[in-house]
C-alpha cells in the first residue's frame, strides 16, 4: 500500500513537472510576441529608446539591416541607425507584423516575422517597404529581448534590384 502511494505521488509530481515545462513554453512564446508588439508600437510612435528598449543592451549584440553597413554590432550602433531612419523620415511611420513564428527552448529561442512599413521623408513622399525579419531572442533577467536580427528583402534576380513590396 506504501508503495503504491509513493509510486502514484511520483507519477502524478512527474506529470505536474512536464506540465509546466508546456506552461512555460507557452509563457515564452507569449512574451516574445508581447515584446514584438511593444516594438511596432515604438516603431509607430518613432521612439527610439523605447525601440531600442526591445533590445539586449550589449556590445556583442548584432544586427544584419538592409541597408549599409553590412552589420551593426552593439546596441550603440544601431541606435545611431535608428536615428538616421528618424531624421530621413520625419513623417508618419507605420509597421505590421505578420506571419511570426516563434520557437523557445530555456533562455534562448529565435523567430522569424514580415513586417511591412511605411516612412515619410521631409518631402512628404511615402516609402512602403516590406521586408523579412528573423529575430534571435535571449532572455534576460527573466525578460525577453533581441539579441540578434537579420531584416533582409529579396533581390529581383533579373535585374539585381530589391523587391521592397514583395509578396
Amino acid at each position: 500500500m506504501k508503495m503504491s502511494f509513493v509510486l502514484a505521488l511520483a507519477l502524478c509530481v512527474g506529470s505536474m513537472g512536464c506540465g509546466s515545462g508546456t506552461d512555460t513554453k507557452a509563457k515564452d512564446e507569449a512574451d516574445i510576441r508581447a515584446l514584438e508588439g511593444r516594438f511596432v508600437a515604438a516603431f509607430k510612435a518613432k521612439d527610439v529608446n523605447a525601440i531600442m528598449a526591445c533590445y539586449v543592451a550589449d556590445p556583442n549584440m548584432v544586427v544584419f539591416d538592409v541597408g549599409t553597413p553590412r552589420q551593426f554590432n552593439g546596441a550603440v550602433g544601431y541606435k545611431k541607425d535608428w536615428e538616421s531612419y528618424l531624421a530621413a523620415y520625419p513623417g508618419p511611420w507605420d509597421n505590421t507584423i505578420s506571419d511570426l513564428e516563434v520557437v523557445t527552448g530555456g533562455d534562448v529561442g529565435y523567430g522569424h516575422n514580415v513586417q511591412t512599413a511605411s516612412f515619410t521623408d521631409k518631402d512628404g513622399k511615402k516609402m512602403d517597404s516590406i521586408v523579412r525579419v528573423t529575430d534571435g531572442y535571449k532572455k534576460v533577467n527573466g525578460q525577453w529581448l533581441i539579441a540578434h536580427e537579420h531584416v533582409s528583402v529579396p533581390i529581383d534576380m533579373a535585374t539585381m534590384k530589391p523587391d521592397l513590396t514583395s509578396k
